[in-house]
């Protein structure tokens, strides 16, 4: 088996193991078509959304809770010692009391000692299938007293989004030695197997893990008490002295007979080096590094292993996509094209790059680029204004990473031109009400649509629904019709470039003239709406911005947004005087809505902010406030490496960092524990040459 290397600081041990410590740390892996193995460092499972083997039924939706984890036990001279930490709301088990460390590179990695019994566990999935493995090693160092180690599967079969509460399950098994093929509640489309290396299988009979409790369901004001299946348990014995090696399976895949979890983590780590290597962003010559240059060839690594998690590939398709975030969002045009750079340009997955683009253009209606995909039945879904004008960065941005025209031209343009046309003449489908108005600047939304990336809804009511002129929505409309017009150029449709640099001209002097606000120094955030949002950075931030970066207002556009909005975690979504600011993300879904855009500070809006103060470093000609930029950026690229090189290895989910963060101290991380912008936005600050 490849050695599995880990870094000091993703080893959690003594105190960061307690309970109260190790709930709150979490821990992810993926298996490229959208399932994943995710829990807690304990092994508690606190979330509804925490299992071994949660899979897609149609990858990447329709993902479903398998394995919810297994129990491992124990037996020395007749007495029983519980591995697993389990937590009701009467009790909890013993298991974290017995585990030495947790540790979290390529895979997570838990180490127990009981007596003279030492066991390392290692949890890995098969890349492309619904498969999950679970390494064993166990050396008894006792030269007398034989052990039994005991496995108990704990599954279940119910959408990952739901609860089996008080639910009586109709279990039939099929047994062959120490494999087992189960059918839960008649549901024979999908049986699940299980095999263990060796050892007995002893089936139970009507046996259930009745109420296991989600500690963050009930923060978040949903069920969290469930029960679950357990069909039986393996027993295996090692003997004095002996050491020994056993590998635990789980699939919806019928053909698991040969499958040795050594080779899977070898598969797996395999993998991963490729995409290192090919990165092209370690430095492997052979040479002595200094420990800052070891450090920093590590934080990549990292990085690149969570990058890896978010790319996930639409067999029915045959193209790859993105994941927007984990546990519960599937791939979202908004912020797959957000995270397209950090994702897959940096590392250079050109490939993968180009697959993505081609997965958005082709559900392309009426001008509109999906904003995401049912997880029921994999339809798209339009509820979006600014995906179709991401999509032009991006597609600026691949360009400027590969040269590559010629794709864009024979796969992309067309596309391209037709967005351009229905935003022109109107788009008036599920309520988006987009239309070019006679100031040359787009309208778009109702009172009661959230098609701006502050989408938040609860009970049929948008709670920033932002309808009309919006200060980002025009900012990339007039980037796109510049970007329009370079492309036109490029392919020498003259007539056409002339006609979207007009457009383009218009836009940004109707811009300029009404966005911006004389008494607060800064860009209404719709035009009528003086709140001071994160918003206004879109006019700043992008390759052609519609605010000249080395004016007045650009400087006046900056110097708001770091005093109301910055902090170390990202930029706050509402400025703390306005009314309803929220600092802190908490309570049932309608409190949580309603904050959610409201002054929690989001993560992806660095690189707004970052990308504002290159532009402004670029073009300012006053030498003294281009040196207040240039130490600035070096302050925000300084604050944000050592933020989150301590978040990815020591805080949330180990190994990757959070859609959002409280805006007060200690300033927790909240929503999904795994989010694409966030990670793809954060390291390309940190590593953009």
């Amino acid at each position: 088996m490849e050695q599995i290397v880990w870094r000091k600081y993703m080893e959690f041990t003594n105190e960061k193991l307690s309970l109260e410590e190790g709930l709150k740390r979490e821990w992810i892996i993926t298996n490229g078509i959208g399932g994943y193995s995710a829990s807690t460092i304990v092994g508690a499972n606190t979330r509804k959304y925490h299992g071994l083997l949660v899979a897609p039924l149609t990858p990447p939706a329709r993902r479903y809770l398998i394995l919810s984890k297994v129990d491992e036990s124990i037996e020395i001279n007749d007495k029983k010692y519980e591995l697993y930490t389990n937590i009701g709301k009467q009790y909890v088990s013993d298991g974290f009391k017995y585990q030495q460390s947790f540790r979290k590179e390529f895979l997570p990695v838990f180490n127990y000692k009981v007596e003279n019994v030492e066991i390392t566990k290692i949890i890995c999935m098969e890349y492309g299938k619904n498969t999950v493995g679970v390494y064993y090693k166990i050396k008894n160092k006792d030269s007398k007293l034989r052990v039994k180690l005991n496995l108990a599967p704990i599954v279940n079969f119910r959408d990952f989004h739901c609860v089996n509460n008080n639910h009586k399950f109709k279990l039939r098994q099929d047994v062959k030695r120490n494999k087992i093929k189960l059918i839960i509640d008649d549901n024979s489309v999908n049986p699940i197997y299980i095999r263990v290396s060796e050892g007995e299988y002893i089936e139970h009979k009507d046996d259930q893990f009745n109420n296991m409790f989600y500690l963050e369901e009930e923060k978040r004001g949903f069920l969290a008490e469930e029960n679950h299946v357990v069909p039986g348990v393996f027993e295996t014995y090692i003997e004095p002295d002996e050491e020994k090696e056993i590998s635990f399976v789980c699939s919806l895949e019928e053909n698991i007979d040969e499958i040795n979890v050594k080779n899977l983590i070898d598969k797996e780590i395999i993998r991963l080096n490729k995409i290192f290597n090919e990165s092209l962003l370690i430095d492997n010559r052979e040479k002595s590094k200094t420990k800052k240059e070891i450090e920093k060839d590590e934080l990549v690594k990292e990085y690149l292993i969570a990058a890896d998690n978010f790319v996930v590939y639409r067999p029915s398709f045959r193209l790859h996509t993105l994941i927007a975030g984990y546990p519960w969002f599937l791939d979202w045009g908004r912020d797959s094209l957000i995270s397209f750079e950090g994702i897959l340009l940096i590392p250079k997955r050109f490939k993968i790059a180009r697959e993505v683009l081609l997965t958005y253009v082709r559900d392309i209606k009426f001008g509109l680029v999906p904003n995401g995909y049912s997880g029921f039945d994999n339809r798209p879904l339009y509820n979006s204004v600014d995906a179709s004008l991401l999509l032009f960065e991006q597609i600026k941005k691949y360009i400027e990473y590969t040269n590559d025209y010629k794709f864009v031209e024979e796969n992309i343009y067309s596309h391209l031109e037709n967005i351009i046309s229905n935003y022109i003449k109107g788009i008036d489908v599920e309520d988006n009400n987009i239309y070019l108005d006679d100031d040359y600047l787009l309208v778009s939304g109702t009172e009661n649509t959230q098609n701006t990336w502050m989408d938040a809804k609860c009970n049929g009511i948008a709670i920033t629904p932002r309808n009309g002129k919006a200060v980002e929505i025009n900012a990339m409309w007039y980037n796109a019709l510049k970007i329009m017009e370079e492309l036109t150029n490029r392919i020498g449709k003259k007539i056409d470039s002339k006609k979207y640099a007009d457009l383009a001209k218009k836009c940004k002097k109707a811009y300029n003239e009404k966005f911006y606000n004389k008494r607060r120094k800064c860009l209404y955030d719709v035009l009528g709406d003086s709140k001071i949002r994160p918003n206004q950075l879109f006019s700043l931030s992008l390759t052609y911005p519609v605010i000249d970066c080395n004016s007045e207002e650009a400087q006046n556009i900056i110097n708001v947004c770091k005093k109301k909005l910055l902090n170390n975690y990202g930029l706050k979504s509402l400025a703390k005087d306005e009314e309803n600011y929220t600092p802190i993300y908490e309570g049932d879904s309608l409190k949580r809505d309603s904050s959610y855009h409201q002054g929690i500070t989001w993560t992806w809006l660095l690189g707004l902010y970052y990308n504002a103060l290159k532009n402004i470093l670029k073009t300012t000609k006053n030498k003294k406030y281009k040196l207040e930029i240039e130490e600035e950026l070096k302050k925000l690229i300084r604050n944000t490496t050592k933020t989150f090189t301590k978040d990815i290895n020591e805080d949330g989910c180990i190994g990757s960092i959070s859609e959002i963060y409280d805006s007060i101290k200690p300033q927790l991380p909240k929503g999904a524990f795994a989010q694409a912008w966030s990670v793809a936005e954060v390291f390309r600050i940190i590593l953009e040459k």
